[in-house]
């Protein structure tokens, strides 16, 4: 399955509590089901600067870890986030078009412009 957003899209929050949001993906984690195949339903996303939470860290032997309580981007499902386009700075769908010497790029529906 290709997947419509990448390690370094600018996406924007669609629904939840940081709706509205702006942020960089910064990565995309997909989950394996119980046959050890990625599941469509298990893709989440981490934006830089969206979904804070806090960890509660503690030492963990001689090894050099932060020590305390962090704060880091948690994932966000990849259904609540919207690919935002570049030249229009407006949330848009994206749809995967082929081209005439095969390859395959990301396009903006809304905004009729290739995203790669």
């Amino acid at each position: 399955m290709k997947l419509k957003i990448r390690k370094g899209d600018l996406v924007e929050v669609i629904s939840g509590n940081h709706k509205g949001e702006r942020g960089e993906v910064q990565s995309v984690i997909r989950k394996k089901n119980k046959r050890g195949e990625y599941d469509p339903n298990r893709v989440y996303v981490v934006v830089a600067g969206v979904n804070l939470i806090k960890k509660h860290q503690r030492r963990t032997g001689n090894v050099r870890t932060q020590v305390g309580i962090i704060e880091r981007e948690g994932p966000i499902h990849i259904s609540n986030v919207m690919l935002v386009a570049p030249r229009a700075n407006q949330p848009t769908r994206v749809r995967i078009q082929e081209l005439e010497d095969g390859s395959k790029v990301r396009y903006s529906a809304k905004y009729d412009e290739f995203i790669d």
